[in-house]
């Protein structure tokens, strides 16, 4: 099983890792930073030795890498594995952004159903069973979401389950919500979103969530501090 480093730090952004299997252009690895798609979250993107990485895919608790190009990579050659990290944070503050939308969503509008999310660098989306418009309840979900993301509270990230890689994410006071996701230190790292409707029709309503563009500056975390 691969030790997924992205939960332990999801701020680093090069590992040097040893290969656990190898065929053609299909490789496993020890030990990775290198997210793969799951409960909606885009798979990050990077290299491995330099080779672009086109897909990333779970298998029970592996990852599974297609590289662009077969790697002649042989069991227990050390790799380096390296993301785009202004991608990989794009995600994370979309990804969050969305976790504290869900939850208010959840806590203060009788618990719709939830029947689609994802995200990528660009949107989240979360899509619900609702009659009506759900933008009308966008100014109260905006002001209550920016009083967390104002606050800067810290986020707690760890295992429910470590053996079957159950994970959870928790804000005293907020909520605690279950999510396998790579997630921030703090809430005010989001800094600013913009809430969008679209109609799916037939009673279904989505909720898009874009950062504003002071949340896409050039000030970026570090595994070791807050910002640059």
């Amino acid at each position: 099983m691969v030790e997924k480093v992205f939960w332990k730090d999801p701020y680093s952004t090069e590992q040097k890792a040893r290969v656990t299997s190898a065929n053609g252009n299909l490789v496993t690895l020890d030990k990775t930073i290198f997210y793969a798609f799951s409960g909606g979250q885009e798979s990050d993107s990077g290299t491995i030795n330099g080779l672009k990485v086109i897909e990333a895919r779970k298998y029970l608790n592996e990852i599974i890498y297609t590289l662009e190009s077969n790697a002649n990579f042989n069991v227990d050659d050390e790799v380096t594995v390296k993301i785009d990290w202004e991608k990989r944070y794009k995600i994370m503050k979309l990804h969050f952004a969305a976790e504290i939308i869900l939850e208010l969503v959840y806590q203060h509008f009788n618990r719709p159903e939830k029947i689609g999310a994802n995200i990528t660098s660009e949107k989240a989306r979360l899509d619900f069973v609702w009659e009506g418009n759900i933008s009308e309840i966008f100014p109260e979900l905006t002001r209550k979401a920016l009083e967390l993301i104002n606050s800067d509270l810290p986020i707690t990230s760890s295992f429910s389950d470590e053996k079957n890689e159950r994970r959870y994410w928790q804000i005293e006071s907020f909520g605690k919500v279950y999510c396998g996701g790579t997630h921030l230190k703090r809430t005010g790292e989001i800094r600013d979103i913009t809430l969008k409707r679209k109609s799916l029709g037939s009673g279904k309503e989505r909720i898009e969530i874009y950062l504003t563009p002071f949340s896409t500056s050039s000030l970026f975390p570090t595994a070791s501090g807050y910002f640059k």
